[in-house]
């Protein structure tokens, strides 16, 4: 069967996260959804990684297997008009044709996230979903200068939630680096694989070296004591965007 790649961004303010779930509606649900309304085939859609509820992305990547050896940009077009009328935050930016041994988990090579602060006084209401709004002014230079204690291969036990489900705690992060403009704050982090909110706790210790609260030092303490406890607050999801996956062969 032709197997395809397609590239998705979303919305996930609505959603219950990625994974398909009987307690409200996902993402991968609604693209299965719009592929049996196109195709009349009930498939399974697999994507590079779960994001949670609330959890945006740009560049999601999944893969799905159809009997029929469609044109990639017809069947993108025929998927966003489906998605369209079901009224789904849900766009399919590319769709390409591979071979069948492609997976969006497993060949994966790197994983590239993104994390937004907006630092005014006042309320967000354009960025209400997404962006995190910290009503006070933050320190980038500290957050990045400590953001990069964090950098390579480490356990990061005190860094994912109790409820992840990986077999180890050890990752190498590629990067880790915070940078300003104007109101806006960005956390960029790119690896391999993530553990289950890595990132949004990356997110909520580094506002707290921001505020001042936390030194360099104290987040590489954090990080060596491989306790949970040690960690900031879990930054909202609502700031969390899925931006890109790299694969053997991209440009």
């Amino acid at each position: 069967m032709p197997r395809f790649r397609m590239t998705v961004e979303y919305d996930g303010s609505a959603y219950v996260g990625w994974q398909r779930q009987e307690n409200g509606h996902s993402i991968q649900a609604a693209l299965e959804k719009a592929i049996l309304a196109l195709t009349a085939e009930t498939v399974i859609v697999r994507g590079a990684g779960r994001t949670d509820s609330g959890v945006h992305a740009r560049g999601q990547v999944v893969h799905t297997d159809l009997s029929r050896d469609w044109v990639p940009v017809k069947l993108r077009n025929a998927l966003n008009a489906h998605l369209a009328m079901a009224d789904e935050q849900v766009a399919v930016v590319d769709v390409q044709a591979v071979a069948d041994d492609f997976d969006a988990r497993f060949s994966a090579l790197r994983r590239h996230y993104l994390y937004r602060i907006i630092t005014r006084p006042a309320r967000l209401a354009l960025e209400a979903n997404r962006a995190w709004w910290v009503p006070k002014l933050l320190d980038h230079e500290a957050m990045h200068e400590a953001a990069q204690q964090l950098v390579g291969h480490h356990d990061f036990t005190t860094f994912r939630s109790v409820h992840c489900q990986a077999a180890s705690p050890v990752r190498t992060l590629d990067r880790l680096d915070v940078t300003r403009d104007g109101d806006l704050i960005e956390i960029r982090a790119t690896a391999q694989s993530f553990l289950h909110n890595q990132i949004r706790s990356f997110a909520g210790t580094l506002k707290l070296a921001g505020e001042g609260k936390m030194t360099p030092a104290d987040v590489r303490a954090a990080l060596e004591a491989r306790s949970r406890a040690a960690c900031g607050p879990v930054a909202p999801p609502t700031g969390l965007y899925f931006m890109r996956v790299d694969y053997p062969g991209d440009p």
